[in-house]
């Protein structure tokens, strides 16, 4: 029985006849020679690439025209005013907590927040209320602030509710839409989230003269500390009165400026997305994102992050992601605030928030809530050239994929049952192709990636002009695809031109040559299908909700290649590949993710500004090799079935040369400095502090060591910059500084003039109370920030169990004993406060029992301080004033101000 399987199989692919007798030559018509002109190649080629691009264009950088107040009247929503509030917010330059001019910002929104009051329809109510946090601890248990305690005080919010006036049970219900104020102290933030505030209060402007018709309320969230661990977010929803009545949580956040206003979180409930996918009218949103956010591959936290973990909320997460290399630097300024972008989320939020609204669904809270059963109900969402958004639950895909997993798996082992040891080994050499493509692929490109630092002035030249990664990793990407592609369509050739041999011993050799090579080509199109057939398992296993992707990527070449080519084992004599296969084929999977990794592309290069986050920690080459192993996936993925059409046409030496002379060129250019890696509007991420370590190095003696450090988040030494500052730098990996929430392992320093600014009595300190060394052992110690109303505090967790921490000047406590986790060893409070915070604390300390000493130096230390001060020493200033064009200081919730004090304490076991 088998061997009629296998004879029949022979007979219809290697053309011999199904009574087994081979077929005569002379009696084949139409036998296709295995030729096919480069030009033809080339114009596909050319095809995919301009349609990508026009798909890329479309769907992101395509806006809608900015209204003014005249055209949407009352009701609408309109860029020009908001606009203006943007202005009015970077005017004040950066506004971090604790600074006057967040107070200003502050004054600056109650002010707006007070006239929509008062203009309001007069059917509706608008509550404004100024609140103040006193004090709080946010312990997240997850994502960048796991192992820490994020501790505040002193924090002020505007807060704005708006309900239908005769409807009273509304106020029982609420969608909260949120962000932040507050900057940090190295930009002025228009992207973020001066942008997003500016387009909150024109939503609520618009929502005024609406909300009569409301069964629910909306209450828009201008908080303050975001920037400085989630803070605002925690206290308004563990503290406000309001919070109890919230249903979903709406987040507006940037990691650039401008652009299109994408959803990058929904959920844990999907009732959100969905209503959204019903009503927007530019919907932009990928799941891909979701699932690269909470992986941790973006470094990164919203406060959506507290609305879901702490309050238990479903909702979205926006953001704004163009030009995310000016995020936290002083290049977030207004001047690249693309026009259209407010005009973009503000039309989508509004017609969302009015359906919402106006929706009896909302008042069912268990809804909306998180809960376990989730999982299956989850929401797979991506957008359609941001003009339609597919949303489906994990119910569904599980159907779909599980199905066509399936099919795949028997389809594979019918053709190879039916097929025998020939089909077997056709298989397993057409799968080497792709294996082999991935490897030169990689090889190619992070080869690029490791020679950069040796001929250029900067690892990641390629920063301020993205383009850049088209000639540097693309081009040697696509080339060794192609190289690694063709030598198994090489090995695949022979092996099928010795099997026709002995099957079609009658025929010419030139006939049995031709038929070897065209089904060779077919065989390494069908190995691109159990390429995205294995993704598609791992994904559908993991319940990965950006599988849609792999699942795109099999159906519809498959589809296409079983309507225009037959089936797997095609009955009749092998023939080329059809140009219209791979169109029809191509077309979907491009239409719906082609422009989507474009735009990843972008968004990883502009996060090389700020890739170490422990400057000099890593190797210069990584940040390269992260992008060159990106491009390089995205090309043996998606351009698989492109690259099984050229190996048989005259254009793979013509391609392969051009390839090489693109890549050439790109390296002259980076080499030469044509193209600078950083400009005045894309610049180098970098942190100049005066540091004092108050207990000196290593704790060698008790003087306190004063220098100036300049370091850089960006990969790559600074000599360049060094050189145009001149002051004395040395840079190296001598002077290693631990700032407690991160440690510079390369630097430049100075210690001259580094004595003014500052004075002894300006160092916190460190004191031990009580030391009860007993079997149940506690220390009792008092920390004073003197001036600082910003620090971090690590305790060694190798020898501390558990700690409270108190307010020493009123007694409240602001972190009591409980589970808290860890990271290295440490458990780090970050603490941050308005001017009124207090700055002497009481901290006790619960030991570990039967403790011995350790061997380690630094984990003998118990506890590690820096205090942060927003003042510029002369020194400093100087610095700073010298800073070339293309350098910008860097901001977030672990790096230091300008004036940062290190204190350390050592307490013997």
């Amino acid at each position: 029985m088998r061997n009629r399987s296998k004879s029949s199989s022979s007979a219809s692919s290697d053309g011999v006849s199904k009574s087994g007798k081979p077929v005569d030559e002379t009696k084949i018509k139409n036998v296709v020679t295995a030729k096919r002109s480069g030009y033809v190649v080339l114009a596909l080629f050319i095809l995919i690439i301009q349609g990508i691009w026009a798909v890329y264009h479309y769907q992101f950088e395509r806006l809608p025209v900015p209204l003014t107040a005249k055209q949407v009247g009352k009701r609408g929503f309109s860029e020009e005013e908001a606009v203006k509030h943007v202005k009015e917010l970077t005017q004040l330059g950066p506004h971090p907590v604790g600074s006057d001019n967040l107070e200003l910002g502050l004054q600056y929104v109650l002010e707006v927040a007070e006239n929509i009051r008062k203009t309001a329809h007069w059917e509706v109510d608008v509550e404004v209320d100024l609140f103040h946090a006193s004090s709080g601890a946010n312990i997240l248990v997850s994502g960048l602030f796991k192992g820490k305690t994020l501790v505040y005080s002193d924090l002020k919010h505007v807060v704005l509710r708006i309900s239908p006036k005769y409807v009273s049970e509304a106020t029982d219900t609420a969608i909260l839409v949120s962000s932040h104020i507050d900057t940090v102290f190295a930009a002025e933030g228009a992207g973020d989230c001066s942008s997003c505030v500016a387009v909150m209060l024109e939503l609520a402007r618009g929502i005024s003269h609406w909300a009569h018709g409301f069964k629910n309320s909306v209450i828009f969230l201008f908080n303050t500390g975001e920037e400085e661990g989630l803070n605002g977010a925690h206290s308004f929803i563990t503290q406000h009165p309001w919070s109890s009545t919230i249903r979903m949580a709406i987040d507006l956040e940037a990691m650039g400026i401008g652009g299109t206003s994408a959803i990058f979180q929904a959920g844990p409930h999907p009732w959100a997305i969905e209503n959204f996918a019903l009503v927007a009218k530019y919907p932009s949103g990928q799941i891909l994102a979701q699932d690269l956010f909470t992986s941790g591959f973006i470094k990164s936290a919203t406060d959506f992050q507290v609305y879901k973990e702490v309050a238990g909320l479903s909702g979205l997460d926006f953001a704004y992601a163009d030009n995310t290399a000016v995020y936290h630097t002083k290049n977030d300024k207004l001047k690249l605030l693309k026009p259209g972008s407010l005009q973009h989320l503000g039309e989508n939020m509004l017609a969302f928030l009015l359906h919402t609204a106006a929706s009896s669904q909302l008042s069912k809270g268990e809804a909306m809530a998180v809960n376990e059963k989730i999982d299956s109900d989850a929401a797979i969402y991506f957008d359609i050239l941001g003009t339609y958004m597919v949303v489906f639950r994990q119910r569904l895909a599980n159907m779909l994929y599980g199905s066509v997993i399936m099919q795949s798996i028997m389809i594979w082992v019918t053709s190879i049952f039916m097929g025998g040891l020939p089909a077997a080994i056709s298989l397993s050499l057409s799968f080497l192709s792709i294996i082999l493509m991935w490897i030169f692929s990689l090889i190619f490109s992070s080869s690029i990636a490791f020679i950069l630092p040796l001929f250029s002035s900067t690892p990641v030249p390629f920063v301020s002009n993205p383009l850049l990664i088209l000639g540097l990793f693309a081009s040697p990407a696509f080339l060794g695809a192609l190289t690694g592609q063709h030598i198994g369509y090489l090995i695949l050739k022979n092996y099928t031109s010795s099997v026709f041999s002995k099957k079609m011993e009658n025929m010419s050799p030139v006939v049995q040559s031709n038929w070897a090579k065209l089904e060779a080509e077919r065989s390494l199109y069908k190995s691109g299908l159990l390429q995205w057939l294995i993704l598609l398992a791992v994904g559908h296993y993991f319940k990965v909700g950006s599988s849609y992707i792999a699942f795109v990527w099999l159906v519809s070449p498959a589809f296409a290649y079983g309507l225009l080519e037959a089936t797997l084992s095609p009955s009749r004599a092998p023939k080329a590949l059809k140009t219209l296969t791979l169109i029809f084929g191509l077309s979907v999977p491009f239409l719906i993710s082609g422009g989507m990794f474009i735009r990843l592309a972008g968004t990883v290069v502009g996060m090389a500004v700020r890739f170490d986050r422990n400057p000099g920690g890593n190797p210069e080459w990584l940040g390269s090799v992260i992008v060159a192993v990106y491009i390089s996936a995205v090309i043996c993925l998606t351009l698989v079935y492109l690259l099984s059409y050229i190996h048989i046409s005259g254009a793979t030496k013509l391609i392969a040369i051009a390839s090489f002379i693109v890549c050439g060129l790109s390296l002259t250019m980076v080499i030469s400095g044509i193209i600078p890696a950083f400009t005045e509007d894309v610049s180098r991420a970098v942190n100049v502090v005066h540091v004092v370590e108050a207990s000196g190095r290593n704790g060698e003696h008790k003087e306190p060591i004063s220098y100036i450090s300049l370091f850089s988040t960006t990969p790559g030494k600074l000599t360049k910059e060094i050189g145009q500052i001149n002051e004395g730098f040395l840079c190296g990996r001598e002077n290693i500084t631990d700032f407690v929430t991160f440690a510079t392992s390369y630097s430049c320093w100075t210690k001259s003039d580094s004595v003014t600014g500052w004075t002894k009595s300006d160092i916190p300190t460190l004191n031990v109370e009580t030391d009860s060394k007993t079997d149940e052992r506690f220390t009792q110690v008092t920390v004073d920030t003197k001036l600082s109303t910003r620090w971090s505090l690590a305790i060694n967790t190798n020898k501390i169990e558990d700690f409270r921490l108190k307010d020493a000047e009123n007694g409240e406590e602001l972190i009591q004993i409980g589970t808290k986790s860890s990271s290295d060893g440490w458990h780090i409070i970050q603490y941050s406060g308005g001017k009124n915070a207090p700055k002497r604390f009481s901290l006790t300390l619960y030991w570990f029992k039967n403790l011995t000493q350790g061997t380690n130096v630094d984990h003998d230390l118990l506890l590690k301080l820096r205090t942060d001060v927003d003042r510029l020493t002369p020194k400093v200033k100087r610095v700073l004033d010298k800073l070339p064009s293309w350098c910008s200081l860097f901001g977030k919730s672990t790096s230091p101000y300008t004036l940062a004090f290190l204190n350390n304490l050592r307490v013997d076991i």
